[in-house]
């Protein structure tokens, strides 16, 4: 999550296809920007909604990981026996799947999930209405051990600790002037020494379509691409630091637990996928507040330039309109996200779950995503130097 500790700061937006045919009434009643707020007089998921139970639990101990992706069929047949559709978004990032239900995946077919996430980075899944709570847990502890937060909200439902809940309704204040819009890309607890991999969004309640609410995605295998050799070699020398400390000070200053405390933990800034074998910047606005073993002042810079990489590099990004129901599983190895505000008064809530994955680490025969996939494909390399001409056109 975000380094906010305000309850409601992620993802939400329906995406439903035209009908074939229009009701004109409804279209000469159309007003720009504005759409209808739902009413939750009743609610099907107050078992769901944020909770804060003052618990306390020791430090997470080093666990074993085996990524499932490494058993995953490179065609994903299981996976795909009944799609009615698969798109990509883009060539870097986001992949979209009709016609399969998360709730009744065969083993092979969740082998080849995980390795088409850490392909992809996020694969979107709409109107999952089977996946239940339960079930979405389920699905989370195939591809490893579930993380529980130290810090934010879990059901109320009170044996869900390893739910995170996303939760903003008409109440909730606005965050927009707390942080730099850069500053809230992020992977998820990067400060774990074992950050999870394999994690589920599923949107329970959301605003219509066209409320607002999109998530962003940002791939950091395109991000390593992005820079140029020297660069990379440079950074593949260094590591950061990830803390936790800024979400328990903020839990605390609300008045809120603190489960586990706050740790910071050294990660390589150039990291390998153990399945993929490709090279990606382990890099978040977030939690990343020191590079190691060089000047604050060069630390300083290099943080700022590598924001600017995550943040405003288009290429690198997928935005998903979400719909209720909707899930999104991502690599958050591999990726960072964020939400986007202006979709206030509407009510928006998800639930969340994270598979702890191994600890980072960049392999000696790690390569580029970039350019494996040239080779593999008989692809021109992209020009980094402004000595050949691009494909930028608009």
């Amino acid at each position: 999550m975000a380094p906010s500790l305000e309850v409601g700061y992620l993802d939400q937006t329906p995406a439903r296809p035209l009908p074939t045919k229009v009701n004109i009434s409804k279209v000469l009643s159309y007003t720009p920007g504005r759409t209808l707020v739902q009413k939750h007089d009743t609610y099907e998921h107050e078992d769901l909604k944020p909770s804060f139970p003052d618990k306390h639990w020791p430090a997470i101990p080093e666990l074993p990981y085996n990524d499932k992706a490494h058993l995953g069929n490179p065609g994903f047949k299981d996976l795909l026996a009944t799609a009615t559709d698969i798109f990509d978004y883009n060539p870097k990032i986001g992949t979209e799947i009709h016609g399969v239900d998360l709730s009744t995946l065969s083993t092979a077919a969740k082998n080849d999930l995980a390795l088409l996430i850490a392909t992809r980075g996020v694969v979107f899944f709409r109107n999952q209405k089977n996946l239940t709570i339960d079930a979405q847990r389920e699905l989370g502890a195939y591809f490893g051990s579930l993380h529980r937060h130290a810090t934010t909200s879990v059901p109320k439902r009170g044996d869900l600790d390893d739910v995170h809940v996303v939760y903003t309704d008409e109440n909730s204040t606005d965050q927009r002037a707390l942080f730099a819009p850069s500053f809230l890309w992020h992977a998820d607890v990067t400060y774990e020494v074992q950050p999870p991999s394999y994690t589920s969004l599923k949107v329970l309640t959301g605003p219509p379509r066209g409320g607002g609410g999109d998530t962003l995605w940002s791939s950091q295998y395109a991000a390593y691409d992005v820079l140029s050799k020297p660069m990379q070699k440079y950074l593949e020398s260094l590591t950061a630091l990830h803390s936790s400390h800024m979400q328990a000070e903020g839990s605390r200053a609300a008045g809120r637990p603190v489960r586990r405390e706050p740790i910071v933990t050294e990660h390589p800034l150039i990291r390998s996928h153990p399945v993929t074998g490709w090279k990606s910047l382990f890099f978040n606005p977030g939690f990343v507040t020191q590079i190691v073993g060089i000047p604050k002042v060069e630390s300083d810079v290099i943080i700022g330039y590598l924001n600017e990489i995550v943040a405003s590099t288009q290429e690198l990004h997928v935005r998903f309109q979400w719909g209720k129901d909707d899930v999104a599983m991502w690599d958050n190895r591999i990726t960072n996200h964020t939400a986007s505000y202006g979709f206030a008064p509407h009510r928006r809530h998800a639930v969340r779950v994270s598979a702890q994955a191994e600890k980072p680490f960049l392999a000696e025969d790690a390569k580029s995503q970039e350019e494996d996939l040239a080779q593999r494909y008989g692809l021109p390399l992209v020009n980094k130097d402004g000595s050949r001409q691009s494909n930028y056109n608009d």
